[in-house]
């Protein structure tokens, strides 16, 4: 009796619970003795399921990507909006260019398309972690899915299929930050019709395509963009109170997102600190990242630096530390070029490097968005990105490594100048003696049927006059940087060559400047005769831009270098400048410097050299009142200009005849000569000088009653010429156009 009394009592202590979740039928059996009892204890319906909301808010005003998040909705909205498709979209583009704020608005947006929730991973904070992977990465999302530690599997694999399973039946939106891999993006694809996968990496991993992704390149932000986001920042009041600061700011900026909200911060900070001021202080670029940094942020490069987003060196800096080694370097070394676009030979010189082994350290580059790709195929690095490279190039390379760079570069530039320069004009003076150097280098400018180096950058290359023209920016800077380091004779030597585009293509204050600096060059070298040649190139800008008195202090320095240095044909090119000079002032000696030329040329038998002193004894003659004379002459130089093929210069001879025609009230003939040399200077992009011909043209048709409309279509492409080219003359000229318009309106 006692016994069975017992085994009743123990009975009622028995207990049978269950806790957790539990996601499936379960059994909870009481007391099994004689007859069974027990409960059916159905899964938790969807909404006592745990609901993640893990996407971090926009602590501040989001503007811009508009038609971004518009391309989002299309990718990702269908799914969301319960179609049986899984959305896969990767936000690519390079450190701070704001991926993380566009992602994150989206996903604010996008709430109600994920009734189940929205999951964030920061792929960043992995990495700085110990032993930190994509295993851990799943973990986390299956946590934010209810399933506890003590339930999670050990193998990726185990803990992939898990989150499958969890994610099968609920719409969610998995947001995936600072990816650098593709393996770590497939195993957190949901599994759940209508939901969506939103990626952010510097990296483009292109290979998610494979697995239906979409991706979207994010660019630097426009010039209205930056201005939209620093008046949210500042205050539209600040913005309008200083506008052309502002708009300098953006510019400084590069339209990087995370540089105008470092400026914007330290603008409402300081009180005090003006938008001009900044904008000052940032313009230097040797303290213009240190500019971007809250004060009292320690901007190192250390693995033990405080990540965050106060300054644009630590947004870089994740980056670079995940580039491969020789990656690296290449990235510091780029830092130094003076070229803002390259391409791939150019780089491969900047680093000493093959162009073999260069090209896939720039792929590298490029995937991890640190260097873009143009429209025409040629390397580009944001300002910022370029600063920070430069950045670590000072702190990680030699002390002497950029002054190597910089002749590496400009010993590359002066090659594939010169052979421009040759290509385009091969009987032209030249002071410098490069045949030894140029032998045996392969020239990207000979003829397609010529044997050319295929293993060179521009072994099927743009003809020489248009790589000049893609290059000017880039040979300048060269220059200038190569003058800072002291390497006289390259740089006067490629400021002679570089020349050769300026005869045809008139930017004036780059000429003026190139020739500035080859001729101090020249100064520092004690070359005589290339100091002279530089000095009389220079005059012809300056007189351009109506700086005469300088232009005749050069050309008296040049007449001095020029018979120091006994070179006959050079001290006959002086001459012929020197007569330009005083046409303006003095005909009578500037024909004496004309004939002198003409003499000096003959004596050293230099045929096209006095072709080209007759053309302007020829001018001379002319403006002096001696048009048949001065016929008689410019037809002589124009037959042998054209027999030696300079069909540039023949056709400026028919101009010049032209004008004498017209000097002579010879209106048919002039006409003819005029219109003839301006197609020819045309189809010979000697742009100046064909607009020089068009408003000579000009002046006769308008002059005998020629048509308004041919009037006016001459005086506007000569416009457009001078306009382009930054010369004076394209006001005077806008000015005769504004009143040809008020002769027409006055007509009707």
């Amino acid at each position: 009796m006692s016994d069975v009394s017992d085994g009743r009592a123990a009975a009622q202590h028995v207990t049978n619970e269950l806790s957790g979740n539990v996601y499936g039928p379960s059994v909870q059996a009481g007391q099994i003795h004689g007859g069974i009892a027990y409960t059916i204890v159905q899964p938790p319906g969807p909404e006592s399921r745990p609901k993640p909301d893990q996407v971090p808010p926009l602590t501040a005003r989001f503007v811009n990507r508009t038609r971004e998040l518009t391309a989002l909705d299309g990718w990702l909205s269908g799914s969301g909006a319960g179609g049986a498709g899984i959305g896969l979209g990767l936000l690519t583009g390079l450190p701070g260019v704001g991926k993380t704020a566009t992602a994150c608005r989206w996903a604010q947006l996008s709430r109600d398309l994920f009734p189940d929730g929205q999951i964030y991973i920061d792929f960043s904070a992995l990495r700085d972690g110990e032993g930190a992977d994509v295993s851990e990465a799943v973990a986390q999302g299956l946590r934010a899915l209810g399933v506890d530690n003590a339930f999670m599997p050990d193998s990726l694999a185990e803990r992939t299929a898990l989150f499958r399973t969890h994610s099968a039946g609920r719409r969610v939106l998995v947001v995936l930050d600072d990816v650098n891999h593709p393996a770590q993006v497939r195993p957190l694809v949901p599994k759940g019709p209508g939901s969506a996968l939103l990626v952010t990496s510097n990296a483009r991993l292109g290979e998610l395509t494979l697995d239906g992704a979409r991706l979207m390149p994010l660019d630097p932000l426009d010039h209205e963009g930056g201005m939209r986001l620093l008046a949210a920042r500042c205050g539209e009041d600040a913005v309008a109170a200083e506008p052309a600061a502002a708009e300098r700011l953006v510019e400084l900026c590069g339209g990087l997102p995370v540089a105008l909200r470092v400026v914007a911060a330290r603008l409402v900070a300081s009180p005090r600190l003006t938008m001009t001021r900044l904008a000052d202080e940032l313009a230097d670029e040797t303290r213009r990242l240190t500019g971007m940094a809250l004060r009292g942020e320690k901007r190192g490069e250390g693995r033990g630096e405080q990540r965050g987003e106060h300054s644009v060196s630590a947004v870089l800096g994740p980056a670079y530390r995940e580039l491969e080694p020789a990656a690296a370097r290449l990235y510091r070394l780029l830092g130094w070029l003076p070229a803002r676009t390259f391409d791939h030979g150019t780089a491969a010189v900047a680093a000493d490097l093959g162009p073999a082994d260069a090209e896939p350290l720039l792929d590298d580059l490029v995937a991890a968005s640190l260097l873009d790709v143009t429209p025409e195929g040629r390397y580009r690095q944001h300002d910022l990105v370029r600063l920070h490279a430069r950045e670590r190039a000072a702190e990680e390379e030699p002390e002497a490594g950029r002054r190597a760079l910089t002749e590496r570069v400009v010993t590359h530039y002066l090659a594939l100048t010169a052979l421009a320069d040759r290509a385009i004009r091969a009987d032209r003076l030249r002071v410098a003696d490069l045949d030894g150097f140029l032998s045996g280098a392969p020239d990207p400018f000979a003829d397609a049927d010529a044997d050319a180096d295929a293993d060179t950058d521009l072994a099927a290359g743009p003809p020489p006059l248009a790589w000049l023209e893609a290059e000017r920016a880039n040979i300048l800077a060269v220059l200038r940087e190569a003058a800072r380091y002291g390497l006289h004779t390259p740089v006067w030597q490629l400021a002679e060559a570089f020349t050769v585009l300026f005869l045809h293509h008139r930017h004036l204050a780059d000429w003026k400047e190139t020739l500035e600096i080859g001729a101090a060059a020249a100064t520092e070298s004690v070359a005589p005769a290339a100091e002279a040649r530089l000095r009389s190139l220079l005059s012809r800008p300056l007189m351009d831009l109506g700086a005469y008195d300088r232009a005749r202090t050069e050309l008296e320095a040049a007449v001095a270098c020029a018979d120091v240095s006994g070179h006959t044909v050079l001290r006959a090119s002086v001459q012929e400048f020197s007569g330009r000079y005083w046409d303006r002032f003095d005909p009578a000696r500037a024909m004496a410097a004309y004939q002198l030329s003409l003499d000096l040329n003959t004596e050293a038998g230099e045929g096209r050299g006095a072709a080209i002193a007759a053309y302007f004894l020829g001018c001379a003659r002319d403006a002096g009142g001696d048009h048949r004379g001065a016929l008689d002459t410019l037809r002589d130089a124009y037959e042998r200009l054209a027999e030696r093929g300079d069909s540039r210069m023949a056709a400026r001879a028919l101009a010049a005849m032209g004008a004498a025609h017209d000097h002579a009230g010879e209106t048919a003939a002039a006409v003819r000569a005029l219109t003839e040399a301006a197609r020819v200077l045309r189809e010979g992009d000697a742009t100046h000088y064909e607009a020089q011909a068009l408003v000579l043209l000009a002046d006769v048709e308008e002059r005998t009653g020629g048509g308004r409309a041919a009037v006016r279509a001459h005086l506007t492409r000569a416009f457009e010429i001078y306009s382009a080219g930054g010369s004076p003359a394209a006001e005077a000229l806008w000015a005769r156009l504004e009143g040809l318009e008020g002769l027409e309106g006055q007509g009707s």
